[in-house]
């Protein structure tokens, strides 16, 4: 299968027959390797080492709880203080190694992870249960953030340029210089393109990085670090350790050698790193992005087909498990009736349940328990104030999804002033509310902690801009039938959480992403 087809989450027609059958093969050997027998031991990776500690994750499918996929070797605070001493020692020969060198580097790694994109989207797969279209652009995504960033430093020439001069003696430059060793924490969702995505921005601005992977997706952080590693990169540039969450990732940003920290997750413990763990005597930089809670509109004059199907796309995408995702929806009096009846039929006709493996399921399972039960505390909250109008079951008393953490795709029609337009319950639950008039709608939307991605669908120009000058969020997406508030790429649409969905007002996939990763410092020389 070529490398150079791409899968976008905006992909929708194309004939995807041979990525099917590539897929299927690829399953096959990965199922073999990883899952019999009893999960393969994956070590965690210290100063270029294989650290095996004897101690593991142990990594269930989601889909599939008998299904063990992988045993990830944990570390403890000795294998952490050798990491950060590993990272600060090799950080200074990388920190002086050119910029081109760095761009060559990570260009190489962005083949490399596009060669091996099927055996990535496939541990997504299993580790996630990510449908294959959602896994694919994942690994798509990596590759792309990685050659993205890598342009950004080369168009800035290595963000060093001169300045005005006071005296015709004197040389002045502003330069951006590295900070030193960045502790990144990835999410589960996106696994390859988020860890992989932060972790490139650290390296290219000169810094090494430890990574640490969710709990619930470590696979393909080994893969992050070997695309690293057979690129070139330098031993202990790049490190990867398996933990438990909170733990390991407060000892990580806690840690005095530690002089940054790159994270993606909720906003609970996004608030608690900036207000806990990177203080001490100086500041640390510390860039988050913390979900979201996104409101669509759909007025009078919108295309009710496109907003449907844009609706669904990126409210049960992923199984809701996307900051971006879309919670609440906001639908004019007049259309409401009309409205709804396409959107619970789109829903009906798309949104297929089951293992992700299997080519024909849209939707697969949640990441776990823990989900599963506050996604069904929702649904039990939408009866009593409130009319659930498509799904609200509970999936696990039906036999065929009782071995895995399923839940059903759930859309309420609740007052506005209900929790659901509130709360990110980061499961496939959309919430459903109707307006009279555009502008107090965006006023009441705009009424929430978080302010990430945000959509609507009209014809009518004037309410197009107004949303675009009015919503308080960093991602905006008008008309968008692929998914309404979902779906932003590399240098196409940046990703930039707003309010409590951000910590930088700067995001990802966008050109200010990685000049955050270094620090100022401005040379003046006297002739």
């Amino acid at each position: 299968m070529s490398s150079n087809f791409k899968i976008t989450y905006s992909a929708l027609n194309a004939d995807m027959s041979a990525v099917h059958a590539e897929f299927d093969k690829t399953m096959a050997a990965l199922r073999f390797e990883f899952v019999a027998p009893g999960g393969k031991e994956v070590p965690s990776v210290i100063a270029g080492k294989e650290i095996k500690t004897g101690k593991f994750n142990v990594k269930k499918n989601p889909a599939n709880l008998s299904e063990t996929v992988g045993k990830y070797h944990t570390v403890g605070e000795v294998e952490l203080n050798t990491a950060f001493e590993t990272a600060r020692r090799a950080q200074v020969a990388w920190g002086a190694t050119s910029w081109e060198e760095r761009i060559r580097i990570t260009r190489k790694a962005a083949d490399i992870m596009r060669d091996r994109k099927f055996r990535n989207a496939v541990l997504m797969t299993l580790e996630v249960g990510k449908n294959r279209m959602e896994s694919l652009g994942d690994a798509e995504e990596a590759a792309d953030l990685l050659s993205y960033y890598a342009q950004q430093l080369e168009d800035h020439k290595g963000f060093s340029q001169p300045l005005a001069k006071l005296s015709p003696n004197e040389d002045t430059r502003d330069v951006l210089r590295p900070y030193g060793v960045f502790a990144v924490i990835a999410p589960f969702n996106f696994p390859m393109a988020l860890g992989a995505g932060m972790a490139s921005a650290a390296l290219l601005g000169g810094n090494s990085v430890i990574l640490k992977p969710s709990d619930d997706a470590p696979a393909t952080a080994y893969e992050i670090y070997r695309a690293y590693k057979d690129a070139g990169l330098p031993e202990g540039v790049l490190q990867v350790v398996f933990g438990q969450g909170p733990p390991l990732g407060e000892a990580m940003v806690k840690h005095p050698m530690c002089d940054g920290a790159a994270f993606t997750g909720s906003k609970t413990v996004g608030m608690s790193i900036l207000r806990n763990y990177a203080s001490g005597p100086f500041m640390k930089p510390a860039l988050m992005e913390l979900g979201g809670k996104n409101p669509t509109f759909v007025t009078q004059s919108a295309d009710l087909d496109k907003a449907a199907q844009g609706c669904v796309r990126s409210a049960f995408g992923l199984t809701g498990q996307k900051c971006s995702a879309l919670s609440r929806l906001y639908v004019h009096e007049a259309v409401y009736e009309a409205f709804m009846k396409k959107l619970i039929a789109k829903a009906s006709e798309t949104v297929k349940i089951g293992d992700p493996a299997r080519q024909e399921i849209y939707m697969g399972p949640i990441i776990n328990e823990k989900a599963v039960i506050r996604h069904l505390g929702a649904i039990d909250e939408a009866v009593k104030n409130g009319k659930i109008v498509f799904g609200g079951t509970d999936l696990r008393k039906k036999a065929e999804f009782a071995q895995g953490h399923f839940v059903d795709p759930t859309i309420a029609e609740l007052p506005a002033t209900a929790r659901h337009f509130k709360d990110e319950f980061f499961s496939p639950f959309l919430a459903v509310t109707k307006f009279k008039d555009l502008k107090e709608a965006i006023t009441l939307a705009n009424n929430v902690e978080y302010g990430l991605t945000a959509g609507i669908f009209t014809e009518d120009k004037n309410e197009i801009q107004y949303f675009m000058d009015h919503i308080e969020a960093g991602v905006l997406y008008a008309n968008r039938a692929t998914g309404a508030t979902t779906g932003a790429w590399p240098g196409v649409q940046s990703f930039c959480g707003w309010k409590g969905s951000g910590s930088t007002g700067k995001g990802g996939c966008g050109p200010y992403y990685v000049s955050q990763f270094m620090r100022e410092q401005s040379r003046t020389i006297m002739g």
